[in-house]
């Protein structure tokens, strides 16, 4: 940012605190808009659409390194309706969500005294951003001005804005959000004590079944000769051996089959490839880059569910149809598969020895 440049404070959702997943738009509570009424620029990546995620404007007037005094920004006129849905959200600890600068920032909508009888709403919200160069590092809100909830009455929303100096590099401004104390989050390491005992006890419980099966199988078809007519006319046929009748055997639905394993090859390595990203990168810091990543690498390992796919199909005696197969691949799914144009013909003069496509 430059000196008095536009920052934008977005409003994100609102929703009950002990129900995350719960939440709706900031203000289908009945909360005013401020007097700035356009922005420079509003940017919205894909993962944010899929995501539904949808900021509105809080019309605040906020400039870089621009203190604000306490400052009215609207006034909520209080009918009985408006009242109720305020209430209602004080009642279910209703808290919200805003992002400056792509920074999250919570608050809470209001509270209640200790008989429960009434109820006051925060009117006054006192921003202080950090900011180290030209860049902001850090962002808190705190929350003021209770104000008793009476219905016909009118009640101002007022805010603030101090600017301080922060030592925060722009790099690490995310750190305290992934602090655990920050969250209070707790490792039940009990659980995964607990569940990682269990693994191990039922894969040694399994191996254990099996490797008896396989010692007597062994054992039986070692003494042959000591076998009756009966058991030497079995042979091969007899235990564990005859599986290998079921996996050699090509499927009823060799097309179907093989696009099934070609898009869970893909989807093994989209996941893979996303952890490993997500591990190098900080996809945490911008809302819905991880739908996005996950996305493009989708697009881009397309030859990975043709080829494997293509390939199974091959093996289990298909035509030359594979190469509908690597586009059924995606098709069955309602997706096209981009091996359509020049990377169909590139992969089929591949896997037609460059054989002419035109």
């Amino acid at each position: 940012y430059q000196d008095k440049e536009e920052v934008v404070l977005w409003m994100n959702t609102v929703g009950p605190y002990h129900n995350r997943q719960e939440t709706y738009k900031y203000f289908s509570l009945p909360f005013c808009v401020g007097s700035k009424k356009s922005i420079s620029h509003y940017h919205e990546t894909l993962g944010e659409a899929l995501q539904g995620v949808e900021l509105e404007f809080s019309g605040l007037d906020i400039k870089f390194k621009d203190d604000v005094m306490p400052a009215t920004y609207c006034e909520i006129d209080l009918d009985k309706e408006k009242r109720d849905a305020f209430v209602y959200a004080i009642k279910n600890h209703y808290w919200y969500q805003m992002y400056i600068d792509d920074l999250p920032i919570w608050g809470i909508v209001g509270e209640a005294d200790e008989n429960g009888e009434d109820y006051y709403l925060w009117t006054y919200k006192k921003l202080e951003i950090g900011f180290n160069g030209n860049r902001i590092v850090d962002v808190n809100l705190t929350s003021e001005g209770k104000v008793k909830l009476v219905p016909n009455t009118k009640i101002q929303m007022s805010y603030s804005v101090k600017w301080k100096k922060s030592d925060v590099k722009f790099e690490d401004r995310f750190d305290k959000y992934l602090d655990p104390s920050f969250f209070q989050h707790r490792i039940h390491w009990f659980s995964i004590f607990n569940s990682f005992m269990m693994v191990i006890f039922l894969v040694g419980l399994v191996s254990m079944i099996l490797m008896r099966t396989l010692r007597k199988d062994y054992a039986r078809y070692s003494k042959e000769e000591e076998m009756d007519d009966m058991d030497r006319d079995l042979g091969d046929e007899y235990g564990w051996k005859q599986v290998h009748g079921d996996v050699f055997r090509p499927s009823s639905h060799p097309l179907i089959f093989s696009s099934l394993i070609g898009s869970g090859c893909q989807i093994f390595a989209v996941s893979l490839i996303v952890i490993i990203v997500a591990m190098i990168e900080d996809l945490y810091t911008e809302r819905g880059s991880m739908l996005s990543t996950a996305i493009f690498v989708y697009a881009a390992t397309s030859p990975v569910n043709g080829y494997f796919g293509g390939s199974l199909y091959a093996r289990q005696g298909g035509n030359l149809q594979w190469l509908k197969e690597m586009d059924k691949a995606n098709v069955y799914w309602g997706i096209p598969h981009p091996s359509y144009g020049v990377w169909h013909c590139l992969l089929h003069q591949f896997y037609s020895h460059l054989l002419p496509c035109f």
